[in-house]
């Protein structure tokens, strides 16, 4: 064996205890959900018995997380994701003059989004209300515009953030050419 596969076997049980742990399962309920025995999941998460790949397998299906990545989750952690600004997915048919750049993972897609907008003078964002609870948060980086939510309306410039509830209609409408961020909680 290489370093690399002892320092993955030495890791492998501290890695499965912290995403069941993370997943908030006790040892019974993922014993229940991967078919293999509390006592075998016990073990392993001691580092007492170390687990087949079907059992690994099984173990990493009922805690939702990737198997090639339980192994070398580590070196993963390290690791800068790069999308490079010709790759980030865009939305240009959404409002009237405007370009959404979508810059948060699509696994965040309904908790935690996170876009540019680019908006041109006199264009608008008009949305319905998302889900119960949802919260905008607006920061105008260059340019000026108005933010509605409901029945309220404040102006912003650069540099100002309004914080605002999503789940009734809101608008934003430009007044001259703006660039912003919007990050949309709980939609």
């Amino acid at each position: 064996m290489t370093e690399d596969t002892d320092a993955i076997l030495t890791q492998l049980p501290a890695r499965l205890k912290e995403a069941r742990r993370a997943q908030g399962l006790s040892l019974d309920a993922v014993a229940k959900l991967s078919g293999v025995s509390r006592s075998m999941v016990s073990q392993i998460e001691r580092g007492e018995s170390s687990p087949t790949i079907a059992t690994l397998w099984n173990l990493t299906r009922a805690l939702q997380v990737d198997f090639a990545g339980l192994l070398d989750g580590a070196q993963d952690a390290a690791r800068i994701e790069v999308l490079r600004a010709g790759a980030v997915p865009t939305i240009d048919n959404l409002g009237a003059g405007c370009r959404i750049r979508i810059l948060s993972p699509p696994e965040e897609a309904g908790r935690h989004e996170v876009y540019e907008l680019s908006i041109a003078a006199g264009g608008q964002l008009d949305s319905q209300p998302h889900t119960r609870g949802a919260r905008e948060h607006l920061t105008v980086i260059e340019g000026a515009l108005e933010v509605t939510s409901g029945e309220d309306c404040q102006r912003l410039e650069a540099g100002d953030t309004a914080r605002y509830a999503a789940d009734v209609p809101h608008r934003i409408a430009a007044r001259g050419a703006v660039r912003a961020f919007l990050v949309v909680q709980d939609a």
